[in-house]
């Protein structure tokens, strides 16, 4: 059973090795595929890999080679990634709590505004050059070309992405004909012009949260099923470093060689026998000769005093 733990803590560790490249992989997919424009959780998404990846490299080698240090420093790894994990997902609850799409009256979509998210998220889409890129993504997509050819039933009865929502249609409260009324200002931002359309809208930023809102939620789901995950396998390789460390001593209770404060009852007799089983042959000889030669005197002493009237 000393090598039960040592066993698990490396299959798990083989587990969360192999689990971390398509983490990895995920990522940069991000970066290149042109069917997505969220790439807002990129790069967390590969330092958690690389982490979690390099962590349990650690520990695998640790637990197959009973190397104490290596366990002890895939120990310290484990406890800052559960602590990093647990932040950023309390963090992704937080940002991503406000938010959301409003019904729009006879229409199966929602529509999003920007001032409904938090301003953390805000911040980060109102950055001109984060935009620009988001922007030339969304172009390139042709997320906009799927919606031309609709007709006005279809607006009342079919369903739109938050990003087409936002970016590939007025708002529905906007009015085109000739008034004096107030609207909003992303209705003198929309163009006919395909590569304009409403990609300059708070409405379409809206829309590229409202995709970020999602996805994020899913990966804090994600994160606590691996922060729990994670916290049991910590508790599998204290095991095993523990088992490392009795392994590296004779005697199996660390480095005292006692499992109390008061020895065991054999252990005196086991320091004799190892102390023994360490003595050189020649020294063992000599050891038995001498005992030998005082056993023939004492033998020879006890027989004298009896003999003797």
């Amino acid at each position: 059973m000393s090598r039960f733990s040592n066993t698990v803590i490396g299959l798990l560790n083989l587990f969360t090795l192999l689990a971390s490249i398509p983490i990895i992989g995920g990522a940069l997919w991000i970066e290149r595929s042109s069917a997505t424009c969220n790439t807002f959780l990129q790069t967390p998404l590969l330092v958690i890999g690389f982490v979690i990846l390099i962590v349990s490299l650690t520990g695998f080698i640790g637990a197959c080679f009973n190397l104490a240090w290596a366990l002890w420093v895939y120990l310290v790894a484990m406890l800052f990634l559960i602590a990093a994990l647990m932040a950023f997902t309390i963090f992704g609850f937080i940002v991503t709590g406000a938010g959301g799409g409003m019904n729009v009256s006879g229409r199966a979509y929602n529509e999003y505004h920007l001032e409904d998210y938090s301003p953390w998220l805000r911040k980060r889409v109102e950055d001109p050059k984060y935009w620009v890129t988001v922007r030339s993504c969304i172009l390139g997509s042709k997320t906009c070309r799927d919606i031309v050819m609709w007709s006005p039933v279809d607006y009342l009865t079919k369903d739109m992405s938050p990003i087409q929502s936002g970016c590939c249609k007025p708002p529905s409260e906007c009015s085109y004909e000739e008034t004096m009324m107030a609207q909003d200002l992303d209705c003198y931002k929309w163009s006919n012009d395909p590569s304009t359309l409403c990609y300059e809208c708070d409405s379409c930023k809206a829309g590229v949260l409202e995709d970020v809102r999602r996805d994020w939620r899913k990966l804090s789901v994600l994160n606590v099923i691996m922060t729990l995950l994670l916290i049991g396998i910590y508790c599998i390789g204290c095991c095993a470093f523990r088992n490392t460390r009795r392994a590296e001593s004779d005697y199996p209770y660390g480095e005292n060689q006692m499992s109390k404060i008061r020895p065991r009852w054999d252990f005196f007799w086991y320091v004799e026998m190892v102390a023994w089983q360490k003595t050189p042959a020649l020294l063992k000889s000599e050891i038995r000769t001498i005992f030998c030669i005082y056993h023939y005197l004492h033998q020879i002493f006890f027989l004298h005093v009896h003999v003797m009237p």
